[in-house]
């Protein structure tokens, strides 16, 4: 029964869409027509009243034309300029009003040579025109062979004015047309459009002339611009406007044509188009629920293949696909995914556990395959060894040559480790990034060490891709079962182990032993304990004395630091200096070292000896923006100066980030305090920046000192950057000072001062006091 109301609800919704997007389609395109009808009715129209427009005109001047001929017919009749010219009045009058009846005129008038009027003749009910023909004349006398619309009583009248001439100009006559009734009449008659004088003066406004019925005129008698269209009883009308030059007031015709005139020929055939688009609801109602019902079963057919294909049932073929229609279609193509579905899972399996780049195995399979060769195990157990192999700079690769250029070297290094393994179950994979792992069966300790020698053996010819030549070298860590590990992971895990410590011995490779191991585990305490060494004060302040070569006067030394653990006793700066710098801590030591030097500065029986000490600045250090704030605060809290500090900073330290460094310099500089460049020569030995830097000191790195009585090479370089710092005012302190022979020869290179062992190992605070008592 749920099937059933399922499918009745399916093909509910299938024919109630189909109707509804059929009648919104339908009405969309009744909308379409509709609003094309009313646009193209109205360009129609437009166009008719450009017509109508250029028609009225046209009328206009015939009836100027008209009364130009009056005119010109009076002023050339002989007898009337003979009355002109001998002054006759009464013949003139007779002449005005016969001759002005006999065309029709509203107002037939005589001017003298100066416009001025001599006589008129006004038709029947014709009122007080005389006074207000003399701004017509002076309007006829800018264009005489012209007419000019005049409103006169409310009424617009068409004037024209002709010379009397005997045979010089003796006066000019003037005649007017009452622009009425009958010229729109005649447009209505003429063109089926209808007409409206509208006369705006003196503040009135007037319809003297209209084709339409009273109760239309309406709108049209309110002040302000004519409306566009007009609604009436009998429909729209369009209204164009055309403005006449009048003098006296304003005048416009109104030229209008009815909108539904035009339109009714369509609304047939829109009624033609509704019943249409209702016979096509009720059909495609009829034939939807139909074709629905016919979906509906090979439907269910392929929603159960569905469920099969969810459940991970790829076997059972679909139904249908025999058929030529779209549900055959749909069949064939459901059946195409179920194929590809499982080759995609069977893709994906492979993918799991292989890496694309190289086509190697991956961690995972390499994992598993380890576990399965340790699990297949009888006894007496056969060895197996895991070496894992990790390149030696490949980030560099990447940086430099691109990520592409890394693949390719990866895919060289998969193939040059595949001819190293031969026995059946070896295997060779991708550990990683650049990572690579070698299992090796019924092999021990040296005998993969063997095979790890030949590995390095085949990286020693180099790579070369496009014109680039890459020399390979890794660290190769081995772990052999089941001597170093019971099982798998622990296996893997002791092999990187072993990795790490032949990159860091330099090694090709190494067999893993438990000291590398028990070393790692160290370490990390040693990081742990760290924090909690300076929160319970087991750091210790040594000073290293500088001596100086020439007799400066002052005090110097170098404050380094020692850690007096609880349990393991001083541990070496090299044992946890270098993690606390990859950490970030370092810059608590560094504060702590500012913090146990300022409070030794402050002491009264310290004081007085003008001691001045070097701090060393890591890298963090320099880069972090607060640095000067709180060695400022740090400063004002013991009392001590500024200039009793020399801060030493390596070359790599500011060659990090040289824009960040210097600012901080120059800041610490303007602070006061002494700022030299440690080991010298062995970085970048940049000049741009002992120029730029606020630097005062040079210190030579020991290896140069220390190497001056093996070879002149160190002695020249020793001797070359004392000159190049006085040569820039700068001092230079040499480190290193191993013996008397050392020491001697430094003072005749006039470098500044010495330290080193042959002078004083550094001490503790109170025997650096009681060493410089002795001196």
């Amino acid at each position: 029964m749920s099937s059933v109301t399922l499918r009745h609800s399916l093909i509910l919704r299938l024919v109630g869409v189909s109707l509804l997007l059929l009648l919104m389609v339908q009405l969309l395109g009744f909308a379409v027509v509709n609003h094309s009808i009313g646009s193209n009715a109205r360009l129609q129209i437009a166009r008719e009243l450009d017509t109508d427009e250029r028609v009225w005109h046209r009328l206009l001047e015939q009836n100027a034309e008209r009364l130009r001929q009056g005119s010109a017919l009076l002023a050339a009749d002989y007898g009337f300029r003979s009355a002109v010219s001998s002054g006759d009045t009464e013949t003139i009058q007779s002449a005005l009003e016969n001759h002005g009846a006999r065309i029709g005129a509203a107002a037939t008038a005589l001017l003298d040579t100066q416009q001025a009027l001599r006589a008129v003749s006004l038709a029947e009910g014709v009122q007080q025109m005389p006074g207000t023909l003399a701004p017509v004349a002076q309007a006829l006398a800018t264009q005489p062979q012209g007419s000019v619309v005049a409103v006169l009583e409310g009424r617009p009248y068409q004037f024209v004015m002709v010379p009397l001439k005997a045979p010089v100009v003796i006066g000019w006559v003037l005649m007017g047309f009452p622009v009425g009734q009958p010229l729109a009449d005649e447009m209505r008659q003429l063109l089926m459009v209808d007409v409206v004088v509208r006369v705006a003066a003196d503040g009135a406004l007037a319809l003297p002339v209209s084709t339409l019925p009273a109760a239309a005129l309406e709108p049209l008698r309110q002040p302000g611009s004519v409306p566009a269209e007009l609604q009436t009883a009998a429909g729209t009308l369009l209204v164009r406007s055309s403005t006449l030059g009048a003098v006296g007031g304003e005048v416009q015709v109104l030229l209008l044509r009815s909108v539904d005139v035009v339109v009714a020929p369509y609304r047939q055939l829109q009624f033609l188009l509704a019943t249409i688009t209702g016979g096509g609801v009720l059909l495609v109602a009829l034939g939807s629920g139909a074709m629905a019902r016919r979906l509906t079963t090979p439907l269910r057919s392929l929603l159960a293949a569905t469920r099969r294909l969810a459940s991970g049932d790829y076997s059972v073929p679909m139904e249908h696909t025999a058929r030529a229609d779209e549900i055959g279609d749909l069949a064939r193509s459901f059946d195409h995914m179920r194929l590809d579905i499982a080759r995609q899972q069977a893709k994906v399996r492979d993918l799991a556990y292989r890496d694309r780049l190289t086509g190697l195995p991956n961690r995972e399979r390499f994992r598993m395959v380890l576990m399965q060769a340790i699990d297949a195990q009888h006894s007496p157990p056969r060895p197996l060894a895991v070496l894992l192999l990790d390149l030696d700079r490949f980030k560099h690769v990447n940086d430099v040559l691109g990520y592409a250029f890394g693949d390719r070297l990866l895919q060289a290094v998969a193939g040059r480790l595949r001819p190293h393994v031969h026995a059946p179950g070896d295997l060779v994979a991708r550990v990683g990034g650049n990572e690579f792992a070698l299992l090796l069966h019924d092999t021990d300790g040296p005998q993969a060490l063997e095979v790890a020698q030949g590995i390095a053996r085949s990286f020693e010819k180099p790579l070369e891709f496009d014109d680039q030549t890459v020399d390979l070298s890794a660290g190769i860590g081995i772990a052999c079962w089941p001597g170093d590990a019971p099982d798998a992971d622990t296996l893997l895990n002791r092999a990187e182990i072993a990795m790490y410590a032949a990159k860091r011995k330099l090694s090709v490779a190494l067999l893993y032993d438990p000291v590398f191991d028990s070393a790692s585990a160290q370490t990390l305490t040693l990081l742990g304990d760290l924090r909690r060494a300076v929160e319970q004060d087991e750091l210790r302040l040594f000073l290293q004395p500088k001596v100086a070569l020439h007799g400066q006067p002052g005090l110097a030394a170098e404050a380094l630091v020692r850690w007096q653990h609880p349990q393991r006793g001083l541990v070496p700066p090299m044992e946890f200096i270098p993690f606390a710098e990859q950490t970030g801590f370092v810059r608590q030591l560094t504060l702590w070292i500012f913090e146990a030097v300022a409070r030794l500065l402050a002491r009264d029986d310290v004081r007085s000896l003008g001691l001045r000490v070097s701090v060393n600045l890591s890298t963090r250090d320099l880069l972090d923006p607060e640095l000067s704030t709180r060695l400022e605060a740090l400063l004002a809290r013991h009392g001590v100066q500024a200039g009793s500090f020399c801060l030493e900073i390596t070359e790599s330290a500011i060659m990090d980030d040289p824009q960040r460094a210097e600012a901080m310099l120059n800041r610490l500089s303007h602070q006061g305090f002494k700022l030299s460049i440690d080991d010298f020569g062995t970085g970048y030995s940049s000049l741009a920046y002992l120029r730029r830097l606020p630097v005062q000191e040079l210190k030579i790195d020991k290896s140069f000192v220390m190497g001056m009585q093996a070879g002149e090479g160190d002695a020249m370089i020793v001797r070359s950057t004392i000159d190049l710092a006085h040569n820039l005012g700068l001092s230079v302190v040499a480190e290193g000072v191993e013996n008397a022979a050392i020491l001697e020869r430094l003072r005749m290179l006039a470098c500044d001062e010495a330290q080193g062992y042959h002078i004083s190992r550094p001490l503790p605070v109170d025997d650096f006091l009681a060493w410089h008592a002795r001196q």
